[in-house]
């Protein structure tokens, strides 16, 4: 009886003497939000082109020619009419499918850029001639595109290598990379090479003076621990002990559980956040879907710039040869502790056995 009395008077009190810092708080969230307007309203802010000025002109077209494509491909894909089967918009005379549509916006706008050499999509998966001269982007134009007709969000995957190969590399050669998230709003993340950090840049529509414009919001350079956790491929968890144990692991301490089936903001919220861990074992019955090339390889280059780990297993991800387009693994971004528990509880024996 003591006990309840005593919680009683303590919420009591807590009620009585928080009300005024509700009211505090309520009114510095809203100047919060003003003034969070306000800097991206701001001339100070950069755009994506001062952003990039110093980089060399040659990466700098290429990384503008993606941003132009994304810019685009967020259009379409908010105003796409969907079925059960799939999404379509408009493409000049034809209807196209929401991602081979976002495929064909991301040729075309690399062909046109000039400096890029080679192209690969995920879509298509060889090595195409850009006719340009500089570097080579690989792709995932839509990641998620089956859970677009959800109104979930999807994105865009690229990497940016230098030369004309997109095989027989690493992703320690990148020079730059980026991910773009089509939500309630269109960011893009990049990491470029010479630039510290990774950076999300916010597409402006508000048909203001800055209406159309990648403007800089936010820049990650710390992935903590955090108790978030994004599981991807949990049916492998049925034969493989060691991921099975790590669920079990995540359960028993009470980690939040943020996980939509889209790779891109899954792993985007873990930057955002300055913390937790998405993951995509595999196992016996459960093999490897994430390509290298398209997905592994330029996602880890922008989670390590961001101050994070990512790991196949055994080793950063950005060590994997890539032999041939279509080269598979499994994977885990976030931070340093967490990465280095999946590394222990699941490792490489069934990525060896594979």
């Amino acid at each position: 009886m003591f006990k309840f009395v005593t919680i009683a008077a303590a919420v009591a009190g807590a009620s009585a003497f928080t009300a005024p810092a509700r009211r505090a708080a309520r009114t510095q969230l809203r100047m919060s939000s003003v003034e969070s307007t306000a800097s991206l309203n701001d001339i100070n802010a950069p755009t994506v082109e001062e952003f990039l000025a110093d980089t060399d002109p040659k990466l700098k077209s290429t990384m503008l020619a993606m941003f132009t494509a994304c810019k685009e491909i967020a259009y379409k894909v908010r105003t796409a009419s969907c079925d059960k089967m799939a999404c379509f918009n408009e493409f000049g005379d034809e209807q196209l499918a929401i991602d081979i549509l976002a495929n064909t916006v991301i040729f075309e706008n690399l062909k046109a850029s000039g400096t890029c050499a080679t192209a690969s999509s995920e879509e298509t998966p060889v090595e195409d001639p850009m006719g340009g001269e500089g570097y080579s982007v690989a792709f995932d134009p839509l990641d998620g595109s089956s859970i677009i007709d959800t109104n979930f969000a999807v994105g865009t995957i690229f990497g940016v290598w230098p030369g004309s190969k997109l095989t027989g590399i690493t992703g320690e050669q990148l020079e730059g990379a980026g991910m773009c998230v089509y939500g309630p709003r269109t960011a893009m993340t990049v990491s470029v090479d010479g630039i510290p950090g990774t950076h999300e840049f916010l597409l402006i529509d508000d048909f203001s003076g800055r209406h159309g414009q990648w403007i800089k919001t936010n820049s990650f350079e710390t992935i903590s621990e955090g108790k978030l956790f994004a599981p991807g491929n949990l049916r492998a968890a049925q034969d493989n002990p060691g991921y099975q144990e790590l669920l079990d692991y995540w359960f028993e301490e009470k980690y939040q559980l943020r996980y939509t089936g889209g790779m891109v903001p899954d792993v985007n919220q873990i930057m955002v956040k300055g913390k937790g861990i998405f993951v995509n074992p595999i196992s016996p019955s459960a093999k490897a879907k994430l390509r290298v090339l398209y997905e592994v390889a330029p996602i880890g280059y922008l989670i390590e710039k961001a101050g994070g780990k990512s790991s196949d297993g055994e080793k950063s991800v950005l060590k994997i040869p890539i032999v041939g387009t279509e080269d598979r693994s499994q994977v885990a971004y976030g931070s340093k502790a967490e990465v280095e528990r999946f590394e222990k509880l699941v490792g490489r024996k069934y990525a060896d056995e594979a």
